[in-house]
């Protein structure tokens, strides 16, 4: 995440140099004299440019600010700061009680506030585009199944029919042809069939 530089800093930093560093330098000495077409004479001050260069700055910053995803906290949070140091400087130490500096210190007052305003809006037209889009979206529609039909029951499969076996025939003895003059053959009781008959002696 890139963190914007503020640039309200550059002029605060150079009136400090200057108080400092450069004590002899006034604010309100005229460093060049331009000559109006209403043939007026306009001094231009080095607090006058410093103003100027301060506007400028702060033009920037609001465009910063006013980008997509532009002005995170951490920028807002130094914007603070610098405000708060002009602020600090501007009440407890005597150098600093100009009318340039004073410019600047509102200066850097618009640029904190336009930013922190400038995002709550953002966040608010966010939240409003969502908020609609999210209601817009109709609620899932439980569509009944249709009935299922009942399953016809299914009749068992006819068993094949099973072929009976024709029953075995049954021996069938023939009676015995009575020959004339034949004595009749009768097998003796307690032998086995089969076994050759006996002949019973005539009577």
């Amino acid at each position: 995440m890139l963190v914007g530089f503020p640039l309200l800093l550059i002029p605060l930093a150079i009136v400090n140099i200057i108080v400092f560093l450069m004590p002899g330098v006034s604010f309100t000495d005229p460093l060049i004299t331009v000559t109006l077409m209403s043939k007026a004479t306009w001094k231009v001050t080095f607090g006058d440019i410093l103003v100027a260069l301060g506007m400028l700055l702060l033009l920037f910053e609001v465009i910063k600010a006013a980008r997509p995803g532009g002005k995170y906290f951490t920028d807002h949070f130094l914007a603070l700061l610098v405000l708060a140091g002009a602020v600090a400087e501007f009440l407890l130490l005597p150098q600093f009680a100009t009318s340039v500096f004073f410019l600047l210190t509102v200066l850097a007052l618009v640029d904190f506030l336009a930013g922190v305003s400038l995002r709550l809006r953002r966040e608010n037209r966010r939240r409003a585009t969502v908020a609609p889009s999210v209601a817009a979206e109709p609620a899932p529609v439980a569509v009944p199944e249709p009935p299922k039909a009942a399953a016809a029951p299914v009749a068992p499969a006819p068993e094949p029919a099973r072929e009976t076996e024709p029953p075995p025939p049954m021996a069938t003895m023939e009676p015995a042809r009575s020959v004339q003059g034949a004595p009749s053959v009768t097998p003796a009781p307690g032998l086995p069939a089969g076994a050759p008959p006996v002949d019973q002696p005539s009577r």
